[in-house]
């Protein structure tokens, strides 16, 4: 894709470019900085904290005792949970 030339210049293939809709040189620091920033980080305190310990052990509880579902989608599970709740009525 990319070879370096004895005086230090990079030739870029030009199809390996069209192959992937184009590329992106960027100095080291700058793609660091850009991949540290692209996932947000949270930090909660208090009764935020508490809260989504709490969701997220009694998720745990219900995964394990088979109690979630299956879905490829949100749209797909409402759809499941939904019936699911209908026929518990």
């Amino acid at each position: 894709m990319a070879t370096q030339a004895v005086n230090d210049k990079i030739t870029l293939s030009k199809s390996a470019v069209q192959i992937q809709n184009g590329m992106v040189i960027l100095p080291l620091q700058e793609y660091k900085k850009l991949c540290e920033n692209t996932i947000p980080n949270y930090y909660l305190k208090g009764k935020e904290a508490e809260k989504l310990a709490c969701l997220v052990r009694d998720g745990m509880v219900e995964y394990k005792t088979g109690k979630t579902i299956k879905a490829n989608s949100l749209d797909e599970a409402l759809k499941i949970y939904g019936r699911g709740k209908r026929n518990n009525r």
